[in-house]
C-alpha cells in the first residue's frame, strides 16, 4: 500500500529536492518518540534529496503502526504527518468459548489480543487460526463472521461470530485388550466418550462430541489409569480414529497390553537426619507395605515429603522417585531421594494491585513476613485465607528468588467490591410478601473494619439491625463485634379470646475473641435483650422479660475462597447460658458444619460438592421464654417448604421446638463461568422436635441457580417438596440476595 503513496509523494517532493531545512517536525505520533524517530531515520543534516526523505518514509512504514504518512515543507520547516493505524480496544466471541481462561488460551493461539494494532491481515490470519481450533475440537463446516467496530478515531471493537457447524458423534469406542479395567472406568477418565443412545442432552448423559484436540492425550489418561491400579507395564496405543464425513460420525479403537498388577514391597527415604527424621514421615504415606501400587497416590507422597522438608526453610526442595519393579514378584520399591538446598529466608513481602485495602490489612494475613524461615505450608495457607476475607477477586502469589538463602514473596491482588446492597423475598401463605435489605461494607476504607445494617419486613415482622465488627483489633490476633438491634413479631393465634401475640424485642451485644491455632478462632460474646409480649384481647397475659447471656464459642475455617469455596472444611459450635442476670434460663446449643470439595481432579470438570448441616438444642435451666423456639422450613433449612412452615403455634400440644437438625447434600455446576454464574442440584433434610429430634421430619430437593452479582450472591431456587402432608405449608420458588452456601 505504502508504494503507491511513495509514487505520489516523490512527485510533491520535486518542488523542494535537495533543500536546505531549518527543522524536522513529527506531527501524530503516539506510538514512538520523536528521537526515537529522528534516530531511525538518521535524519541528522540540513539537507535532503528526495531519495532521502523516501527512504525514511520506508523505515516509518516498517513499523506496521501508520496507515498513512505524508510530508510537506512550509518555512524551511520539513513536516512528517502521521496517521496511525487503530488498535484494538475490546474483542468479543460469540457462539464458541466463554470461560474467560479459554478465550484467553484461545486468542493467544490466533496471536490476537487488547492492545495489538489492528490490520485486515493480522484480523484474517487469526480468524484461520480460530478455524483451525475449530476443526481440531472435531467440528467441520464451522463459519467465523469477523465484524470491525470503530469506537473512536484510535480503537477498534473486534467480534468473532462462530458458527461451530456440525460436530462429529463419537458411536462407538473399542478398548482391545482390556480385562482388568471395564468400560466405566475408561469413560471417567478420557475426554472423547461415546454417545448415550437416549437424552444425551440430561446431566450426566454424554453426547459423544468428537475434540480431537484432546485425542492426543486420551491414550496417556488410559495408561495413567493403569497405573493407578498397579499395572505398571501397561501399554496404550494411541487412538486410531475413523470418521465418516457422510454421517458426521466416527469409531475409535485403542489396543491395551496390561500386563500384571504390581504391589508395593519397600519405601525408602534418602533424607538428611538433621533435617528430617524420616520415621516421622513413614507413617504419613499413603503408599504402604503390600498396598496395590498407585502413580496418583505415589505422586501424592512426593508432595507431602516435600512439604515437610519445605516447612524447615527448604524452600528449593527437590524430591526425586525411582520405581524399582520385581517382575518375578510382581512387587515394586519405592525410592525416594531428597535434595534440601540451602535454608531460605523471607527478604521481603512485596504487595501489588490494591488501591483500596490498606497494606496491613493484606499484610496481618500473610503468614511470611520479612526475616522468617520460608515454610510451604505458611505459603500455600496465606492464598487460603486472604481468598477467606471476600476483599479480592482473585490472589496471586509467587516466589521471587533473590538468592539461594533468600527469596522475596509477591502478593498481587485484584480487589473485589466490599460494600454490598443485598436483597431478599419470598412469599408463604403464613408471613405473605418477605422481603430483606442489607446494607453493609465488610472493609470499610479498605481498613477491614465490618459495617452492616440490615432490615427485614413481612405481614408478621420488622427486625432491625446494626452491626461492627474487626476482625484484626490494632492488626492483632484479637477480634471484636458489637450490634444493637429491634424485631418486632407478630404470630397468629388460634385463642380468639386473646388474639394474635406481638413480640418486642430489644438489645444489643458485644463480644471478643482470638486466633488460637491457624484457622481456629475462639471468643465470648455477650447479649441483652428485654421482650415485651403483648396480645390483642386479653392484656393479663401480656409479659415482659429480659435475657443476659453469655455465649462461648469456637470455630474452625480452612476454606478456600469466601464466596465460593471448593475445597475445605467450615465448622463452629457455640453454648449461650441465659441467666446472668435477667427472668429468663435456659442452655442454648448450636453447631454447624460444612464441607466442600472439587470434583475437578475426577471429572476433568468444574463440580463442587458441598454438604452442610446444623445442629440445635435447648436445655430448660429454669425459665425458656415463649419465643424461643426453632422453625423449619425455608432457604435456610428445608427447601420446597415455605419458611417458617413448621411453627409451633400451629401445634395445639406444643410450646417450643427445643431440638432442631438439618442437612444439605449439593452438587454445584459453572453455568456462565465469566459472569460468576453457576447451577446446582440440591437435597435437603431436617427434623425438628419438642422432645425429640425426629417429632417432625421433612425433606427436599430441587434445583438452583447462583449468581455472584456485583451486589451480592443471588440464588434462584426451584424446589419440591418430598412427601409432603396433608396441610404442609409447601413452596416451589424463593429467590435470595445476600446468601451463600
Amino acid at each position: 500500500m505504502y508504494k503507491k503513496i511513495i509514487f505520489i509523494l516523490l512527485i510533491s517532493l520535486n518542488l523542494y529536492s535537495a533543500q536546505n531545512y531549518k527543522e524536522i517536525k513529527f506531527i501524530g505520533l503516539t506510538q514512538i518518540s520523536n528521537q526515537v524517530a529522528l534516530e531511525t531515520v538518521n535524519l541528522q543534516k540540513d539537507s535532503y534529496s528526495n531519495e532521502e526523505i523516501n527512504n525514511a518514509i520506508k523505515k516509518f512504514y516498517k513499523f506496521n503502526y501508520f496507515s498513512n504518512i505524508s510530508v510537506s515543507n512550509e518555512n524551511s520547516i520539513l513536516t512528517f504527518s502521521f496517521k496511525e493505524k487503530p488498535f484494538i480496544a475490546k474483542i468479543e466471541m460469540t457462539g464458541y468459548k466463554t470461560r474467560e481462561d479459554d478465550l484467553r488460551v484461545l486468542y493467544r493461539s490466533m496471536n490476537v489480543k487488547k492492545g495489538n494494532m489492528y490490520s485486515k491481515e493480522k484480523i484474517q490470519r487469526a480468524k484461520k487460526a480460530l478455524l483451525l481450533a475449530l476443526e481440531r475440537e472435531g467440528y467441520i463446516n464451522s463459519v467465523a463472521e469477523v465484524t470491525v467496530t470503530n469506537i473512536n478515531d484510535t480503537s477498534v471493537l473486534i467480534k468473532f461470530d462462530v458458527n461451530k457447524g456440525d460436530p462429529i458423534t463419537i458411536t462407538n469406542i473399542t478398548f482391545k485388550g482390556a480385562k482388568a479395567l471395564d468400560r466405566d472406568a475408561f469413560s471417567e477418565v478420557i475426554a472423547n466418550k461415546e454417545t448415550d443412545v437416549y437424552f444425551t442432552w440430561f446431566f450426566g448423559r454424554n453426547d459423544g462430541e468428537m475434540d480431537f484436540e484432546q485425542l492426543a492425550f486420551d491414550s496417556p489418561r488410559i495408561r495413567d489409569l493403569y497405573l493407578q491400579n498397579g499395572y505398571l507395564d501397561a501399554k496404550v496405543t494411541a487412538a486410531f480414529s475413523k470418521v465418516d464425513f457422510n454421517t458426521n460420525t466416527a469409531t475409535i479403537e485403542y489396543t491395551i497390553i496390561e500386563g500384571s498388577q504390581y504391589t508395593v514391597n519397600n519405601t525408602i527415604i534418602y533424607l538428611d537426619e538433621n533435617i528430617l527424621s524420616v520415621e516421622k514421615v513413614y507413617p504419613k504415606l499413603q503408599l504402604e507395605k503390600n498396598d496395590v501400587f498407585n502413580i496418583a497416590f505415589l505422586r501424592k507422597d512426593q508432595e507431602y515429603i516435600k512439604t515437610q522438608v519445605a516447612d524447615k526453610g527448604y524452600a528449593y526442595t527437590n524430591v526425586t522417585f525411582d520405581i524399582k519393579p520385581n517382575k518375578d514378584e510382581k512387587t515394586v520399591d519405592l525410592v525416594y531421594n531428597v535434595t534440601p538446598g540451602e535454608k531460605v529466608y523471607i527478604n521481603d513481602v512485596i504487595i501489588s494491585g490494591n488501591s483500596r485495602t490498606l497494606d496491613r490489612v493484606i499484610r496481618r494475613n500473610v503468614y511470611l513476613a520479612p526475616k522468617d524461615l520460608y515454610s510451604l505450608t505458611d505459603f500455600k495457607d496465606t492464598k487460603n485465607k486472604l481468598n477467606r476475607t471476600g476483599f479480592f477477586e482473585s490472589v496471586d502469589i509467587k516466589q521471587e528468588r533473590v538468592s539461594s538463602n533468600s527469596m522475596n514473596i509477591l502478593v498481587n491482588v485484584t480487589e473485589a467490591s466490599t460494600g454490598n446492597i443485598t436483597l431478599g423475598g419470598g412469599y408463604g401463605s403464613y408471613d405473605g410478601f418477605l422481603f430483606n435489605i442489607s446494607v453493609s461494607d465488610k472493609n470499610i476504607l479498605g481498613s477491614g473494619l465490618n459495617l452492616g445494617v440490615d432490615y427485614e419486613h413481612s405481614s408478621k415482622k420488622n427486625n432491625y439491625t446494626l452491626s461492627l465488627s474487626n476482625p484484626a483489633i490494632r492488626d492483632s490476633i484479637y477480634n471484636g463485634s458489637a450490634d444493637i438491634h429491634k424485631n418486632e413479631t407478630e404470630v397468629t393465634n388460634d385463642d380468639d379470646d386473646i388474639g394474635d401475640k406481638t413480640t418486642l424485642e430489644k438489645g444489643f451485644g458485644f463480644g471478643v475473641g482470638r486466633s488460637l491455632y491457624r484457622n481456629t478462632r475462639v471468643g465470648i460474646n455477650y447479649s441483652y435483650n428485654d421482650e415485651d409480649i403483648s396480645y390483642e384481647y386479653d392484656t393479663d397475659s401480656n409479659t415482659q422479660y429480659v435475657t443476659s447471656a453469655i455465649t462461648p464459642y469456637i470455630n474452625f475455617n480452612n476454606t478456600d475462597d469466601y464466596y465460593l469455596p471448593r475445597n475445605g472444611i467450615n465448622t463452629g459450635t457455640s453454648l449461650k447460658y441465659a441467666g446472668v442476670g435477667g427472668e429468663t434460663e435456659y442452655i442454648l446449643s448450636s453447631t454447624y458444619f460444612k464441607y466442600y470439595y472439587s470434583l475437578q481432579a475426577l471429572t476433568d470438570y468444574d463440580i463442587i460438592f458441598r454438604y452442610k448441616n446444623s445442629l440445635k438444642y435447648i436445655e430448660d435451666t429454669g425459665n425458656v421464654p415463649d419465643t424461643l423456639t426453632f422453625y423449619l422450613g425455608g432457604p435456610s433449612s428445608v427447601r420446597g417448604y415455605s419458611s417458617y412452615a413448621f411453627d409451633p403455634d400451629d401445634y395445639d400440644d406444643i410450646t417450643n421446638f427445643k431440638q432442631y437438625f438439618t442437612n444439605t447434600a449439593e452438587l454445584s455446576f459453572p453455568l456462565i463461568p465469566s459472569a460468576k454464574m453457576r447451577w446446582g442440584v440440591f437435597y435437603d433434610y431436617g427434623m425438628i422436635g419438642e422432645d425429640s429430634f425426629s417429632q417432625i421430619t421433612k425433606s427436599g430437593t430441587g434445583a438452583l441457580i447462583s449468581w455472584i452479582s456485583p451486589v451480592g450472591p443471588l440464588q434462584f431456587i426451584f424446589a419440591k417438596a418430598i412427601g409432603p402432608e396433608d396441610g404442609d405449608d409447601t413452596s416451589s420458588f424463593e429467590f435470595s440476595l445476600g446468601s451463600k452456601f
